[in-house]
Parts: C-alpha cells; sequence; structure tokens
C-alpha cells in the first residue's frame, strides 16, 4: 500500500516569541516494512537552522533554531510512503517465561533492545495494578502474541474511546480506574502492565488511515496521529504492533513515525521558546491512499 501523508502542525503566539529550538519528530521511519517515496518538510518562519539526524531510538528528528521574533509558527510535512508489513506468525512466539528469559540474558546495547523497554521512562512506569489486569489474559503455556492480540482486543472491549477527559500527564492509573481516554493513555496503559510483567513494550506514534462512515465523503484532514504498542516477542518474530484502541495488529494501515518509552520520547515538536499567555494550536493529518494511476509526487 503507498500513502500520500499530509501534516500540518500550527501554532499562534499571543506576544512575539524572540527566539526558539524546537525538534520534529513527524517523518516516518524506514523500517518495519516501510519505505518513503518522496518528502517535503516546511517550516515558516524559516529556521536559521535546521540540522537532521537520527535519535538514540532511530526515529528521524529534525532540530530547528528559529532566531527572529514571530508569532505564528506552522510546520506541514508531505511525504509518499510504500507499506509492505509482513504478516506476524503470532503462533511461532515463544511463551511469555521465554520472552523474559531472553530479555535478562540480552546484552545488546542498541537503541532497539528490548532491554530498553522493561523500566520507566518519563511518563510511564511498570504498574502492578494494570500488570494484574494483564497477566490474565498472558497465558503461560501459549504463544505471547496470541495472548497480546486477545489483550489488545480485551482492552478496547473494556475501555470507552472518549476525547477531552485526559492530557499528556495522565497516569495510568487514572485511566484503568476512570476506564476511559484515546489512544495515547490505551497505549500507556498496555505498556505499563506488560512491563510489570516483565515483558518489553515500546511506545509508538504514527499515522493510521481513517475511514468516512458509509455514504458520507471522506474529509480532508480527517485523520489523525495515533499511538498503539510495540512488544518484543523474540528472536524470530522481533517487534510486533497492537493497537489497543482499535483491539488488532498494527498493519498496513498503521505508518510508523517515532518509537519510544513513552509518549515524551516521540512526541511530534518539542522544544523551548519564551512567551506569555495560552497559545493556540492547530493539529491536522490528510492519509490518503495512492491509486495505481496517480502521478509521482511531490519533492
Amino acid at each position: 500500500m503507498i500513502y500520500d501523508i499530509r501534516l500540518l502542525i500550527a501554532y499562534h503566539y499571543p506576544g512575539l516569541v524572540k527566539d526558539a529550538r524546537h525538534i520534529l519528530r513527524v517523518e516516518p521511519r524506514e523500517d518495519r516494512g516501510q519505505r518513503v517515496l518522496a518528502r517535503r518538510l516546511g517550516v515558516e518562519p524559516a529556521p536559521g537552522e535546521l540540522h537532521e539526524e537520527a535519535d538514540f531510538f532511530g526515529n528521524r528528528t529534525a532540530h530547528l533554531l528559529l532566531p527572529r521574533p514571530h508569532d505564528e509558527l506552522r510546520i506541514e510535512l508531505t511525504t509518499r510512503v510504500l507499506v509492505e508489513r509482513r504478516a506476524p506468525r503470532l503462533e511461532r512466539t515463544p511463551p511469555p517465561a521465554a520472552i523474559r528469559r531472553l530479555v535478562a540474558g540480552s546484552r545488546d546495547p542498541d537503541g532497539g533492545s528490548p532491554v530498553h523497554f522493561g523500566g520507566a521512562g518519563h511518563l510511564v512506569a511498570p504498574s502492578p495494578a494494570v500488570a494484574a489486569y494483564v497477566a490474565e489474559t498472558l497465558d503461560a503455556d501459549a504463544p505471547i502474541g496470541l495472548s497480546l492480540l486477545a489483550l489488545a482486543r480485551r482492552i478496547r472491549a473494556d475501555f470507552r474511546f472518549e476525547a477531552g477527559v485526559s492530557s499528556v500527564g495522565t497516569g495510568v492509573e487514572e485511566t484503568f480506574a476512570t476506564r476511559r481516554g484515546v489512544c495515547q493513555d490505551f497505549s500507556h496503559m498496555m505498556i505499563a502492565g506488560l512491563r510489570g510483567c516483565g515483558i518489553p513494550a515500546a511506545y509508538a506514534s504514527g499515522f493510521l488511515r481513517t475511514e468516512p462512515p458509509p455514504g458520507r465523503p471522506r474529509l480532508e484532514g480527517a485523520d489523525a496521529m495515533h499511538a498503539w504498542v510495540e512488544v518484543w516477542t523474540g528472536p524470530d518474530e522481533g517487534w510486533i504492533g497492537f493497537d489497543p484502541t482499535n483491539g488488532c495488529l498494527a498493519g498496513d494501515d498503521h505508518v510508523l513515525v517515532a518509537l519510544g518509552r513513552d509518549y515524551a520520547d516521540v512526541a511530534p515538536i518539542d522544544g523551548v521558546l519564551i512567551t506569555a499567555g495560552p497559545q493556540r494550536h492547530r493539529h491536522a493529518v490528510d492519509m490518503v491512499p495512492v491509486k495505481p494511476d496517480d502521478g509521482a509526487p511531490a519533492r
């Protein structure tokens, strides 16, 4: 599947920002069955410095310096991405105890190693309460991949998606108690429970294609940045994505942008600036499948 994706992030500040530094994590990764065919990143006002590199976890980052006064910031990404993700063989994954033994014996320091995804991040730590909930679904004798898909489906059934009831700082225990939230909350909760059971789990951020209701036209900008969970299932199948918000595997409708221990590692925009008063923020995504007769993407 090939997608054309457009992301817009815009801020309006109540007063002039005299200078600012930002880190962007908005461009899709080139692994996990993905290949970027074209890309264009636009920033207004034009940055005085722009430096691109991969971070420790292999995410594509852009470091910006905006040295001139400005009261608006506009970031627009257009990209074309090929997604050819092999269906994971869940039945060939080892049981949970074997995963724990493999992680305990690992000495791999690479950013993609499971050893980095078993403890606390900036926002999420292993949770005993959520671990007890997760353990009810982790069959000790079954392949862990099958149990993980059952867990994602259970979270989808037990929790209600409700926008506006949480924020970046909402804790895992609050989500677990209220049984409601958004994709970020459900992903953090699943991660905290799995880590509490000794299973490495990573926070995945990216794009998800959404379909309009039957008979309704597709709205431009209706898609959104999404979050799901990647779990290490052993050396053979490796990292597999599970979407607890939708109770499914992360398939070809999911385009991965960044991986980390929690949202703090993958936020689309971070930075330092000085201003006063509330900021206005706009965030829109358009993700459209490319038809075979469509022309070449803009570069």
